[in-house]
Formats: C-alpha cells, structure tokens, sequence
C-alpha cells in the first residue's frame, strides 16, 4: 500500500483511470492495527483491479476534514477524481467486510464507466 507523503500526490493518484481505495488510518488506532495483518493480502487479492493508499489521519488533518474523515479506519473508493464509495463505521473491521465494501466500490466503478 502506496503511503501519502502529500496532498498533491494523493490529488494525482485518485484521478487514474483504475479505482483507488483510500485507507485513512492513524498510529494511535488499534483498529487500524487489527486490520494490519491481512491487508497485504487484501491488497494482492485486488491488485490488478484496485491502487490502495494509506493516508495518516495525523499527518494530513486538512485532507481529513474535506473529505470528512471522522472514524478510522475509513475507506474511501475514487475513481477519476471523484468519490464512489465509503466504508465507515465505528466498529472493527473484519477481512470479509473490508473485502465486501472493495467489490461493491469495483461494481459502482464499473457501472459509472458504462453509464
């Protein structure tokens, strides 16, 4: 998972023509650990539909408030600069759900291509 270093990098990677996942996390979220182990997988599982990228709540506050980032971890899909689909709740994620929400975020993607 590609880690934001900017705001204008993050602007440049979600207009692509591929869905990207945004994960907002911090260092200080247990949730966001639990969750550690098995993103890489995720990640390899959806690699050829999916660009993901870790954006550190902490480190980009003014990012966080535009999109409204209120509990993390938080899933954001993009697609040609615009939002798709979110994942948020206040409780923990599991593999099954995070990888539900990715195949819905790839179904909305698909369907706004055809439209």
């Amino acid at each position: 998972m590609e880690k934001i270093t900017s705001t204008e990098q993050f602007e440049t990677l979600i207009q692509g023509e591929k869905p990207v996942m945004a994960v907002f996390k911090a260092n200080w979220c247990k949730d966001c650990h639990f969750i550690d182990p098995f993103m890489p997988d995720v990640e390899e599982k959806y690699a050829d539909k999916l660009t993901l990228i870790e954006i550190d709540r902490d480190e980009f506050p003014d990012l966080c408030d535009h999109y409204q980032i209120l509990g993390i971890p938080s899933f954001i899909a993009f697609s040609q600069g615009k939002e798709l689909v979110r994942f948020v709740s206040k409780l923990r994620k599991t593999r099954e759900e995070i990888e539900q929400f990715f195949d819905r975020a790839l179904q909305v993607a698909e369907t706004l291509q055809q439209g």
